[in-house]
């Protein structure tokens, strides 16, 4: 097994179809398997569908464009390639490096979950998962409240899921990140639009597809616009890995010949396409099952691994649609951690000038340290709380609701006026005949993504308020 050394602005992706799926892979995650129909279902279905796509090909457009073109330009980690731009604002590379590695940690204790119900389904234990479970005490409970809950258990498969990342960030950007980005994605995509098109032949399926495809303007009020706006806005973070580093760092290996605007429009299609099938997944399937209940449509942890497993098992063939399912969210996860993992890895590594395997073994560490609070923080920790919240909903609320929107706005602020878009513009066009987007990207960067940034910035405080 050939081992990169050394990164040193020399690692690049072999061709322009491995960064489209590898960055791509990054972006397609857990975010879009549950979180993307949830909020679709929640904020008018097609209308939610419909504000999202036109933030896509605009906000979250402008946002990626930037981010592969600072990378592709500057050819380093987060880390340099902020202090390349602009010496003065290099706190930002900084900023950049410790959002993902505070992301990884949680990320791999879902990662985790995965795994465990995964390994579940296949090996016919499916139905375990729906079904409930008597505690030491004799209470009842959910199947995945006991296994969070069992801080062993979850430790276990919370560390196999670190050594997968760090097995494939060993071997490097062709040989690791490339080359699974090219298996595991088609695989994916199988997978999605099989389980998609099985899901519509349901009983009752095309009218949840209905609900979720479909606009509800009779909710739509001067109060559910801004919240549907400020949900787009914030599950593009999710969906595009925006302001988390893996970008510009995705972007550093990216060859100077493959035309960038193209690339990121694709990437944008690829990402946005895996979401709206995981609705046509998810939300029909649960609307089946509840009879039409919406609440039933609950986000988070709640609706992959309580709800989901229930729906699965009163499908014809739901041990085999469930273990494909969760084989399809492992695939997502692990794409996405990958892409964590690396941008981390790829810091240290410009940083302190060491080599893939030492870096790879302080980034296990760290991930390992923080990633086993949260791992304790639904167990043997859970009285602990930082601001009310466990370790695993602050490291969340913390970097997406507060982190990343700042990292963006002050983005938008150094490109669109300390080195002028000109900086982004070069390297659209190094290669191009046209940047047929400039007009709108100037608007976008300037003026329009920075409001987006306030938006979803302060939206958590004023919901709470």
């Amino acid at each position: 097994m050939e081992i990169e050394k050394k990164r040193e602005g020399t690692a690049k992706f072999g061709s322009r179809l491995g960064f489209i799926l590898a960055a791509a892979g990054s972006a397609v995650g857990l975010g879009n398997i549950w979180r993307f129909p949830y909020l679709a279902a929640k904020y008018g279905g097609g209308f939610f569908l419909l504000v999202y796509l036109i933030l896509a090909v605009t906000f979250g457009f402008t946002l990626m464009l930037t981010e592969v073109a600072i990378g592709r330009r500057t050819g380093k980690s987060v880390l340099g390639a902020y202090k390349q731009v602009s010496s003065k604002w290099a706190f930002m590379g900084w900023a950049a490096a410790i959002i993902p590695a505070i992301i990884l940690s949680y990320y791999c204790d879902i990662g985790g979950w995965v795994l465990k119900y995964m390994t579940m389904f296949i090996t016919g234990n499916g139905a375990e998962t729906a079904g409930t479970v008597i505690t030491e005490t004799g209470a009842e409970t959910t199947f995945f409240s006991s296994f969070i809950g069992n801080s062993s258990e979850t430790a276990i498969f919370f560390v196999i899921y670190v050594v997968l990342n760090a097995v494939v960030i060993l071997l490097g950007v062709q040989k690791g990140i490339e080359k699974v980005s090219k298996l595991l994605m088609p695989v994916l995509v199988v997978l999605i639009i099989g389980i998609a098109i099985y899901t519509m032949t349901l009983d009752g399926a095309l009218e949840g597809a209905a609900y979720y495809l479909l606009p509800d303007f009779s909710v739509l009020t001067p109060e559910m616009l801004f919240k549907t706006v400020a949900a787009a806005s914030s599950q593009l973070f999710y969906s595009m890995s925006i302001a988390m580093g893996i970008l510009i760092t995705y972007g550093s290996y990216m060859r100077k010949e493959d035309s960038l605007e193209n690339s990121v429009t694709q990437i944008e299609i690829f990402d946005t396409g895996v979401a709206l099938l995981a609705g046509l997944i998810i939300v029909p399937s649960v609307f089946v099952f509840s009879g039409g209940d919406k609440s039933a449509l609950n986000g988070g942890p709640g609706l992959m691994f309580i709800t989901l497993p229930k729906v699965f098992q009163s499908m014809p063939a739901g041990d085999f649609i469930g273990a494909a399912f969760f084989v399809l969210v492992s695939l997502a996860a692990l794409t996405s951690s990958i892409s964590l993992m690396e941008t981390v890895v790829s810091a240290v590594m410009d940083k302190f000038g060491l080599s893939r395997v030492k870096s790879c073994l302080v980034v296990i560490a760290i991930t390992l340290l923080l990633g086993m609070l949260s791992v304790l923080g639904y167990s043997d920790w859970s009285e602990v709380k930082l601001f009310g919240m466990q370790f695993l909903d602050f490291f969340d609320f913390i970097t997406n609701s507060v982190m990343m929107p700042i990292l963006a706005f002050l983005t938008c602020i150094l490109i669109g006026y300390v080195v002028k878009t000109s900086y982004v513009e070069e390297e659209v066009l190094h290669g191009e005949k046209k940047f047929s987007a400039r007009g709108m990207y100037r608007v976008m960067i300037k003026f329009i993504c920075p409001i987006f940034m306030i938006i979803i910035l302060v939206t958590p405080f004023v919901t709470e308020i």
